[in-house]
C-alpha cells in the first residue's frame, strides 16, 4: 500500500494495526449517494487528527445526473500523510465504491494490490449491465488482482436503523455515514467531528441526526468487529511539516473569500460582490453573503454584465469592488473589464477557470483562460494577472490582487481554476500583524492649478511613482470629473478624439502595468541544472512532486513558479538564459510557453494536458525525464 509499513501493536479486538506514512483513500459513487459529503466528513476528521493532506472532488456538471449511470458517477479523493505531501495522489490505495458504476468508472486508476469495499446490495442484473457488465465483476474473477470486501452497505445500513421510524428508502440514505465510519474506524480517525457535525446540519430534524449518528457508528462497529477487515491502520500525524501555529482545513474558493475579506479590513474599505452564479465560482458568493457584520455587501445580479457594472459602479463610489466568474462569464464581462482600464478604478476580476469553450466542461478544471485575462479585450487594454498555487495560497492571492488594484488603480485578474476552488488543505491562521496595510488615501481637494492662478480637480493627474490617478469619492466638494468609456483627456479627464492625445494615455496605462511592483523570481536549484520547468498557478504541487521524485531518482532539475503573470517579475527573462532546456507544464495547450516564446525568445518545450484533471505527479516526472534526457 506505501513504500513504509510495519504492524505496531493490536486493537481492542485484538486485531493487528499497521503504521502506515501515507494513504489515496477515494469515495466513489452516485451522484446522489453523498460522496462528496462523506468525503468532506473524513477530510474534516483528517485535519483535525493534524495530518497534511489534499483532496480532489470530482462530481458531475448535471444536478442530478442519471442515476447509475458511468456519468452519473460522483467521486472525493484524499490523500493524507504523516509529512508533507503536495497533491491529491496518482492512484488510490483504497477505492469505496457504492455501486457497479462507480467501480468500473474508477477501477483503472486504481493499483493492482489495493483495498477496493464494494457494497455488494447495488450490484444487480440491472445496474451491472447498465454500465456494461454482463457478469458480475465480483464474482468472474476480474478481481482478483485487489483486495475485495465485499459489504452489504445497504442492508446492514437500514438493519442498523431499524429501530427509528424511518422508511426503507429514508434509511438507506444514511448508507454514506456507514461506508465513513467504516473507514473511520480503518485508519483511526477521529469521530467527534462528524457527529456534532450532524446534530448541526441536522439540528431541526433530530430523528435524522439520531439516525445518521446510529449509521456512523454501525460501520465503525462493523469494521471493529468483523473478521473481513482483519487489519486497521495508523497514519501519524504530521508534526513535522508544519510552521507552528494555529491551522484549519480550506478549501480554495473559502480561502479566496476570506482573503477578500481580510484585504477589505486592511484597506479600511467596504467589500462589494458583484455576481452571477456560475460554476466553480459560486461559492464565493455564498461565502461572502454570510459576512455582512464584516461590511460585506453582496449582490447576486441577473447576468455576468449587470454583476460587473455593478462592481465597477462600487469601485467608483469608493468599495473595494469584486466580481466573480468563471471563463464563459469573463467573455461576457470583458467590455465592462476594458472600461474599468479606461477609468483607472481599482476591480478585483476573478476567474475560477474551468474547462471550455462554452459551456464546456463546467465541474472539471483547466488552465485555459491565461490569454483571454491577457489580451481578451478591444483595444490596448493591459491588466494585471496574478494566479495563485493552492487552496490555501488562495488567501494570500486574493490579498496581492488587491494590493495591486488599490495601489495602481486598475481592474486585476485572479486565475484560479476548479482544482485549487474544490480542492482543500491545511492552513496555517495568519496573525493579524502579518496582514499587508492595504490603505488608500481619497483624493480630498484640488490637485492641479492652472495658468490663471485657480485651482481645479484633475481626475487623471497621476502619482509620478505609480502613474496612478487620484481616487474621487462622489459627492467630494469640488472633485466633480467625467467619466465615461471615451478616450480621456490626458490631466483632465475631458473627452478626446486627439490621436497624440490617444498615443499617450494608451503608452501610460501600459507604462502603469509596466511598473507595477512584484517580486522577484524564486528559483528551487540546488544543483546547478541544465533544465527548468516553468510553471503557474494550480500546477505547482504536481511539478513540486514530480521534481521531488526526479531527484530522489538523482536527475538534476530546477524549478520556478509564477504567481505574476502581467507584467511578469523582472528577473524572469535572465533567469530563463541560464537553463539549456526550460518546460513549460500547463493545463492548456501552450498559452504560458506561447508569451514566454514571443517575450524573451526562448525555445520553450510545452507539455500540455486538458482532460479536465490535474496532471498526475508520475506522469509528469516521466515527461520531465525524457526531456533531460534529450
Amino acid at each position: 500500500m506505501t513504500s513504509q509499513a510495519e504492524q505496531l501493536s493490536t486493537d481492542t479486538e485484538g486485531k493487528p494495526v499497521r503504521r502506515l506514512d501515507r494513504v489515496i483513500i477515494r469515495f466513489a459513487g452516485d451522484s446522489g449517494d453523498g460522496m462528496q459529503l462523506t468525503g468532506d466528513r473524513f477530510t474534516s476528521q483528517t485535519a483535525s487528527f493534524g495530518n497534511d493532506l489534499s483532496t480532489l472532488p470530482n462530481f458531475p456538471a448535471e444536478i442530478r445526473a442519471p442515476a447509475g449511470t458511468l456519468p452519473g458517477v460522483s467521486s472525493f479523493q484524499l490523500h493524507f500523510a504523516d509529512h508533507d505531501i503536495l497533491t491529491p495522489g496518482d492512484a488510490p490505495n483504497v477505492l469505496v465504491a457504492m455501486n457497479p458504476a462507480a467501480l468500473k468508472a474508477n477501477l483503472g486508476d486504481v493499483p493492482r494490490g489495493a483495498e477496493i469495499i464494494v457494497n455488494t446490495d447495488e450490484f444487480t442484473k440491472r445496474a451491472m449491465q447498465k454500465v456494461g457488465y454482463d457478469t458480475s465483476p465480483l464474482e468472474d474473477g476480474s478481481l482478483d488482482g485487489y483486495s475485495l470486501h465485499p459489504v452489504p452497505l445497504t442492508t446492514l445500513t437500514v438493519e442498523a436503523l431499524k429501530e427509528f421510524d424511518l422508511t426503507r428508502k429514508e434509511a438507506e440514505r444514511s448508507k454514506n455515514m456507514f461506508a465513513l465510519g467504516l473507514l473511520s474506524w480503518m485508519y483511526h480517525r477521529p469521530t467527534d467531528g462528524t457527529e456534532k457535525f450532524l446534530k448541526s446540519k441536522f439540528a431541526k430534524k433530530p430523528d435524522i441526526a439520531a439516525a445518521n449518528i446510529a449509521a456512523f457508528r454501525a460501520g465503525w462497529n462493523f469494521g471493529e468487529t468483523t473478521e473481513d477487515f482483519a487489519v486497521s491502520f495508523a497514519i501519524a500525524p504530521a508534526t513535522t511539516a508544519f510552521p507552528v501555529g494555529t491551522y484549519r482545513n480550506i478549501s480554495g474558493n473559502l480561502a479566496l473569500s476570506y482573503g477578500l475579506v481580510a484585504a477589505s479590513r486592511q484597506a479600511d474599505l467596504p467589500l462589494f460582490l458583484g455576481s452571477y452564479p456560475i460554476t466553480p465560482a459560486s461559492d464565493i458568493l455564498h461565502e461572502l453573503s454570510r459576512h455582512k457584520n464584516f461590511g460585506v455587501r453582496t449582490f447576486q445580479a441577473e447576468d455576468e454584465i449587470a454583476g460587473i457594472g455593478s462592481a465597477l459602479g462600487a469601485a467608483f463610489g469608493g468599495s473595494l469592488a469584486v466580481t466573480t466568474t468563471s471563463g464563459p462569464g469573463v467573455a461576457l464581462k470583458s467590455e465592462t473589464i476594458g472600461l474599468a482600464v479606461s477609468l483607472e478604478l481599482p476591480l478585483l476580476v476573478i476567474d475560477i477557470q474551468r474547462g471550455g469553450p462554452s459551456t464546456g466542461l463546467p465541474t472539471k478544471t483547466e488552465q485555459a483562460d491565461l490569454l483571454q485575462a491577457m489580451f481578451g479585450r478591444n483595444g490596448e487594454a493591459p491588466v494585471p494577472i496574478v494566479a495563485p498555487m493552492t487552496p490555501a495560497d488562495c488567501f494570500d492571492a486574493a490579498l496581492e490582487a488587491a494590493r495591486i488594484a488599490l495601489t495602481y488603480r486598475t481592474p486585476v485578474m485572479l486565475l484560479s481554476d476548479g482544482y485549487l476552488a474544490n480542492g482543500s488543505e491545511p492552513w496555517r491562521i495568519p496573525e493579524l500583524d502579518d496582514l499587508p496595510d492595504l490603505r488608500v488615501q481619497f483624493a480630498q481637494g484640488p490637485n492641479h492649478t492652472l495658468e490663471d492662478g485657480s485651482e481645479v480637480f484633475w481626475p487623471y493627474k497621476r502619482d509620478p511613482q505609480t502613474l496612478a490617478r487620484p481616487w474621487a469619492i462622489p459627492g467630494t466638494p469640488g472633485l466633480e470629473h467625467r467619466i465615461g468609456g471615451i478616450e480621456k483627456q490626458d490631466g483632465t479627464g475631458n473627452i478626446s478624439y486627439d490621436p497624440a492625445n490617444h498615443d499617450f494615455m494608451v503608452r501610460t496605462r501600459q507604462a502603469k502595468i509596466d511598473r507595477i511592483g512584484v517580486p522577484e523570481l524564486e528559483v528551487d536549484d540546488p544543483d546547478g541544472a541544465q533544465t527548468l520547468v516553468l510553471g503557474w498557478g494550480s500546477t505547482y504541487g504536481p511539478i513540486t512532486a514530480a521534481v521531488r521524485r526526479l531527484r530522489r531518482a538523482g536527475e538534476s532539475i530546477a524549478q520556478a513558479h509564477l504567481r505574476h503573470l502581467n507584467p511578469f517579475p523582472r528577473n524572469l527573462g535572465e533567469i530563463l538564459s541560464r537553463y539549456d532546456r526550460v518546460v513549460v507544464p500547463e493545463m492548456n495547450l501552450g498559452q504560458l510557453a506561447t508569451l514566454i516564446r514571443a517575450r524573451y525568445l526562448v525555445d520553450a518545450h510545452s507539455y500540455n494536458q486538458v482532460n479536465g484533471m490535474p496532471f498526475k505527479a508520475e506522469q509528469l516526472a516521466a515527461a520531465l525525464k525524457e526531456v533531460i534526457d534529450d
